[in-house]
């Protein structure tokens, strides 16, 4: 593992603050593999943004599966996925993070293109399962890629800046996907299926281009048996860490599920403050996602991030419980502080768990990190919609507080949890 020094020991200076990502004036990035990070992810992005918005109505008014059907299936889609993120980080340690996003991507394309061949409910369960399963794969193999091929003392900005990318971009594919819901027809819906697989192939085409890093593990004939067990699950601080990173990646499903119920059925702020929910957020984060990232340079330093991010996050919680019995235009007001709060803890967290999930890996494992480390967060996102809808809808202030105060002890704890990592590191 790495052995940077606790933020405490004096004798370690602070690490230089890293190179603006953007020249000033530009928009896109200054150094070449991240600008063609960029366009790929601008392709992705794109293509993920016209599938997801037209999805849930095409399994069901065109392919014709019920609500609860195409739930259960997407749940047990959910599961395949996280059970894939960790073989996937492995797989790229061994064979290069690069190659692995590439294939796992293309198969993605050709699989993505079987939904309008869909016929019957196990052929939509399966084709469910090996595409979000593949989905995993490649998130997880690009985490490593990242790693491979930014400079270390921008990886984590750069990350942020893809982020921000792939909200602008998604927020574009919604727009579009708008052609598709407005004519509402079958060739439309498969047109725009197709048009997401074919994103997946540019993608693939695309990351021809990234430079190429060897794989760091030894031929498989010459590893010991210890070798071949993933590190990363050996690593309790850094187990710990991914659980409490994945607590606070519960603030995605509060914002997609928690508050477009809350506003609808438990506020009187008008109905459209749920598309204004999502809109103040994307646009926050792109603004705001780079600039979150200063100041985790170091694990202790990332760790005070996540903490400051948790308390923004448990505020925010506590002002979406406040709207609740207000006037439309108090509700507005209060509803809107709180998507500015919980949007600042948002890009803190993010900002400081993925400088974590770095920082703390292993150097020649790094694909084994980010695969443990991305499979609490896809496990976050798979039961996520149910402990939200469980436990603050229809609870009121008290499931607020209660997700709040959740919230607040993870960005807490992630302060001792780094040092014990860190100490850790030392000794390895």
């Amino acid at each position: 593992m790495t052995t940077t020094s606790t933020d405490s020991t004096p004798s370690v200076p602070a690490p230089p603050a890293p190179a603006p990502i953007r020249a000033p004036g530009r928009l896109l990035p200054t150094d070449p593999v991240l600008r063609l990070l960029t366009w790929i992810t601008v392709a992705n992005a794109l293509g993920n943004g016209l599938f997801f918005t037209i999805s849930a109505l095409y399994f069901t008014r065109i392919l014709g599966y019920g609500v609860a059907q195409v739930g259960v299936v997407l749940t047990v889609a959910g599961l395949c996925g996280v059970l894939a993120s960790i073989p996937a980080g492995r797989a790229a340690d061994r064979w290069g993070s690069k190659r692995v996003v590439i294939v796992l991507v293309a198969v993605e394309a050709v699989g993505s293109t079987g939904y309008p061949l869909l016929h019957g409910l196990p052929a939509f369960v399966l084709l469910s399962c090996v595409v979000t399963a593949l989905d995993r794969g490649v998130a997880t193999a690009r985490s490593a890629l990242y790693a491979e091929v930014l400079p270390s003392e921008q990886r984590v900005a750069g990350r942020a800046y893809l982020r921000a990318v792939t909200n602008v971009a998604m927020g574009l594919g919604g727009i579009l996907a708008g052609l598709t819901l407005q004519a509402d027809t079958r060739f439309a819906y498969n047109l725009t299926v197709l048009a997401n697989a074919v994103s997946y192939g540019l993608v693939a085409l695309g990351m021809l281009r990234v430079p190429s890093r060897p794989a760091a593990a030894a031929p498989s004939v010459a590893r010991t048996r210890a070798e071949r067990r993933n590190p990363a699950l050996r690593d309790l601080p850094f187990l710990a860490i991914t659980g409490l990173s994945a607590v606070l990646t519960l603030q995605f499903a509060m914002l997609e599920v928690g508050v477009p119920l809350w506003i609808v059925r438990d506020t009187h702020a008008p109905r459209v403050m749920v598309a204004v929910s999502m809109t103040i957020n994307t646009a926050l984060v792109v603004l705001f996602q780079v600039r979150a990232t200063r100041g985790t340079e170091q694990p202790g330093r990332a760790a005070r991030v996540c903490l400051r991010g948790g308390l923004l996050l448990a505020a925010g919680c506590l002002l979406f419980g406040l709207a609740h019995g207000l006037s439309p235009l108090l509700a507005t007001v209060v509803l809107t502080l709180a998507l500015v709060v919980e949007a600042g803890g948002e890009v803190l967290t993010q900002a400081g768990t993925w400088a974590l999930s770095y920082d703390l890996a292993g150097d020649r494992a790094v694909g084994a990190y980010q695969g443990v480390f991305n499979a609490g967060t896809a496990a976050t996102l798979m039961v996520g919609p149910a402990l939200i809808t469980l436990g603050v809808v229809g609870h009121g202030m008290l499931g607020w507080l209660g997700f709040g105060l959740l919230f607040a002890v993870a960005g807490v704890a992630l302060v001792p949890v780094s040092r014990w990592a860190q100490r850790r590191a030392a000794l390895a």
